[in-house]
């Protein structure tokens, strides 16, 4: 679990971090037809609080393999 744990914590920052400082969730939302979405989305009330939670998910996880070694 502590590897699925950690794979999912890192690869949440990644996309989050994407979306928050690049176009790419505009061009993605545009592909998909879901360009109504972009008002309520690409909002740095909603972007930043999930990168947050993706770095703290990230920083428990290498804690907790940290304290299993």
């Amino acid at each position: 679990m502590k590897n699925k744990l950690l794979a999912l914590g890192v690869g949440g920052t990644i996309l989050a971090a994407l979306c928050c400082f690049t176009p790419l969730l505009p061009v993605v939302l545009t592909a998909l037809g879901l360009t109504g979405l972009l008002g309520v989305i690409y909002n740095d009330a909603v972007l930043l609080p999930i990168l947050a939670g993706f770095l703290i998910l990230t920083g428990y996880a290498l804690w907790r393999q940290k304290q299993q070694k």
